[in-house]
């Protein structure tokens, strides 16, 4: 493998779903808001090029400490404001649809 396949790889992250299914993600960003940690994932199956917005939890009961655990949001409100706090950082590397 190549270094540009190499780098490719280093932005995939690969989350298991609540069915079992493996989904693989392009990683974006990392957004911090209101003092919790948020992730923006691409999914790399997906061509409508919406974002999945994911809250990081530390996993108390991982055997790694640096295993996380990514939990979905519900409040509208945070994830507009998580997104909007991505669109004013990474801007200039995508294209939004209004």
């Amino acid at each position: 493998m190549n270094d540009m396949e190499n780098m490719e790889n280093d932005n995939i992250i690969v989350l298991t779903d609540e069915d079992g299914v493996d989904v693989e993600f392009e990683f974006c960003a990392s957004v911090e808001y209101e003092g919790n940690e948020y992730v923006v994932l691409l999914p790399t199956e997906d061509d409508d090029g919406e974002v999945v917005i994911l809250q990081v939890v530390e996993d108390e009961n991982a055997s790694d400490e640096d295993e996380v655990t990514y939990i979905g949001v519900d409040d509208d409100e945070v994830l507009q404001a998580v997104f909007d706090l991505f669109k004013e950082q990474a801007g200039d590397e995508f294209d939004f649809e209004e």
